[in-house]
């Protein structure tokens, strides 16, 4: 099971910090990746990490203001956003996966419930 939490409300250029605890089973084997969808819109890939996080990828709406990280021992995958902007609003959910192409959401096996990121301008 994985636990997205860290969304709230935040106005523009503010920044948050998600986290996808996992329980149940354990991550190090796992690429994690992070998605979004926002009102009205398909899931969007955001970020992904892979097993020894040697090496990250983001959409490039993201890039420079979004950090993927992973700490295998508490378990758990972060999503540090800052500079947020309002088209960063939307349910984020985390994802663990095996396959290789980690920007597509059919690559994950086990996704979190999802935690709401509001951005005012």
């Amino acid at each position: 099971q994985l636990q997205a939490s860290g969304g709230g409300s935040v106005q523009a250029g503010g920044s948050l910090r998600l986290s996808c605890a996992a329980s149940g089973r354990t991550i190090s084997t796992y690429r994690m990746g992070w998605f979004r969808q926002a009102p009205g819109k398909g899931r969007e890939f955001v970020a992904a990490i892979s097993w020894g996080a040697s090496s990250t990828y983001y959409v490039d709406s993201v890039k420079g203001r979004f950090t993927i990280s992973r700490d295998n021992a508490k378990n758990t995958v972060y999503l540090q956003m800052n500079t947020l902007k309002p088209e960063d609003t939307a349910v984020y959910y985390c994802a663990a996966g095996g396959r290789t192409t980690m920007s597509m959401s059919t690559s994950y096996d086990y996704w979190g419930q999802g935690t709401l990121v509001t951005v005012s301008s």
